[in-house]
């Protein structure tokens, strides 16, 4: 078998940490030896449905032990795991479903209405005993007991993943089982993990990001610390609970769990067991930073920067983080980093391009979506202006990423805005992302914002603020204070007040900019 799998992993921590505690959530816990076990079993079932290779499974559940062992019996056969979060509505389900032709569905009691609800007609497993015509982990883990052996390739497909944004039919990413392991051991290098350290599972494991903490608990024979993010304080009581020391968040965790004035927090000596924090997905502030920085006073605080088509292109060293908190930081080992022009050409510094990642991590592409696929995965010759590709292999591929950043005089990394969301106007590409930091960062007046551009012929697109307060303030009294900021170009040239903002349905915490420029273009 190859040793670019987490199979490979699984097997190596049962043989040398058999007895320790691989998995623990609320008052149940599993040891690594007990784990291989009944992953063994569920993989064996799976086999036994005598379905072809690289046949999809769905996991679609509430997370717990059993969320893992499915995760992992899965990757310990020939087929292809398809993750989906408990909060997907049932017709996101059911698009995922038919887009990548899942015929296993593994899920708790939970959840069988909505397999019923979309009428689905492949395999169901569930967690508990419910009817006799649905098999369940139960009995599996009661009748499956033979030895089980399995081949996994690391070139092999592994999991395909789904992100739901504004558009609801969003495109599959395909991992293969390399990929898995790579990024597990980047990261347990870049962060110093340890054999000791208790590493939370708080995030859902839909997306790379979450299932990477499985991984690397694996990989480091470290114990997994399951946690359903319901409630802030929750979440505090889980790292003090579970004594946690390595805590994965994205920024809107951090922002809920620390929403409650300071004197209702607990005692900031309860978390100096703490010792690494990571944020991925989103913008952190100063703020953010602060307020991890009192609490968990003991933790050192990584930024990460992710792509959809690779694992991860930078982090930002703690070191740095008070220093240059709104750069995304530098390449982690193994990649290449480019910033270049339209013109193929590199940027200088603190001129903005698109960021071109080149070297390890890279996925597979998009499931059945060549068009996307192209878009995104480009042969390295488009750094021949760059780099010296001299003797070089022409079907080496690297992402053209789609995220503008620049790079400033000491390699670091900020970024600005996606090429998609990125206006055009007089001639120049203006970022929303920029000009609404600015806005958050000098008019504490305002307490939610977004720019856009809507057509207009004689500029290409004209630039619009939308934003919400506890009263309207003058468009002058806008301009003055962001004209301190920003290049005259960059300057909204509308401005338009509304009590609040609409919301994305899947992302609470992101404005629909969607529905703004449909009600704006109906007036």
């Amino acid at each position: 078998m190859s040793i670019n799998c987490v199979r490979t992993l699984l097997e190596y921590a049962a043989a040398s940490h058999a007895d320790k505690v691989a998995v623990k959530h609320d008052n149940k816990s599993i040891s690594y030896a007990d784990l291989l076990t009944k992953v063994n079993q569920v993989a064996l079932y799976l086999d036994e449905l005598n379905l072809p290779a690289n046949t999809r499974v769905g996991v679609y559940s509430t997370k717990g032990l059993d969320l893992v062992i499915a995760i992992l019996a899965t990757l310990s056969t020939n087929h292809v795991l398809v993750p989906l979060t408990k909060l997907l509505q049932p017709e996101q389900v059911d698009y995922i479903v038919k887009d990548c032709g899942i015929e296993v569905m593994i899920t708790d009691q939970n959840k069988l209405e909505v397999i019923e609800e979309i009428n689905y007609q492949g395999h169901v497993i569930c967690y508990e005993t419910t009817s006799k015509d649905i098999a369940s982990f139960e009995e599996i883990y009661k009748y499956y007991n033979k030895p089980y052996s399995c081949q996994v390739n690391g070139h092999d497909n592994a999991v395909i993943t789904y992100s739901f944004g504004l558009t609801g039919t969003p495109k599959g990413i395909v991992l293969s089982h390399r990929n898995l392991i790579d990024s597990a051991r980047v990261v347990s290098q870049y962060l110093g993990l340890q054999e000791n350290d208790v590493i939370s599972g708080l995030l859902i494991f839909n997306l790379d990001y979450g299932l990477n903490q499985i991984f690397c608990s694996l990989y480091k024979r470290a114990t997994l610390a399951l946690h359903r993010f319901i409630l802030p304080d929750d979440a505090l009581n889980h790292i003090i609970d579970d004594e946690v020391t390595v805590l994965a968040v994205m920024p809107i965790h951090i922002s809920e769990m620390f929403e409650d004035e300071l004197s209702r927090r607990p005692s900031a000596r309860l978390f100096d067991h703490l010792r690494i924090i990571t944020s991925s997905g989103g913008n952190v502030t100063a703020k953010m930073v602060k307020d991890c920085k009192d609490t968990f006073r003991n933790a050192e605080f990584f930024s990460m920067h992710g792509l959809t088509e690779a694992f991860r292109s930078t982090y930002l060293d703690p070191s740095q983080i008070q220093i240059r908190p709104d750069s995304i930081g530098k390449p982690i080992p193994d990649v290449e980093l480019y910033v270049v022009n339209e013109d193929g050409q590199e940027c200088a510094p603190r001129e903005v391009g698109e960021l071109i990642h080149r070297g390890g991590f890279i996925y597979r592409g998009f499931w059945n979506a060549p068009v996307e696929t192209a878009e995104r995965f480009k042969s390295v010759q488009i750094l021949k202006d760059v780099i010296n590709l001299e003797g070089q292999l022409t079907d080496e591929l690297v992402i053209a990423t789609g995220d503008y950043v620049y790079r400033d005089e000491e390699g670091y990394f900020f970024f600005v805005g996606r090429r998609d969301d990125m206006i055009k106007t007089r001639g120049f590409r203006v970022s929303p992302f920029e000009v609404e930091s600015v806005v958050k960062k000098n008019i504490p007046q305002i307490s939610q914002c977004a720019v856009f551009g809507m057509p207009n012929e004689s500029i290409e697109e004209e630039i619009v603020l939308v934003y919400s307060a506890m009263g309207e303030l003058s468009d002058k009294e806008i301009l003055f204070e962001l004209k301190k900021h920003l290049a005259s170009y960059m300057l909204p040239g509308r401005i338009v007040f509304k009590k609040s903002l609409p919301l994305v349905q899947s992302d609470k915490n992101r404005v629909n900019k969607e529905a703004l420029i449909k009600e704006l273009s109906a007036i």
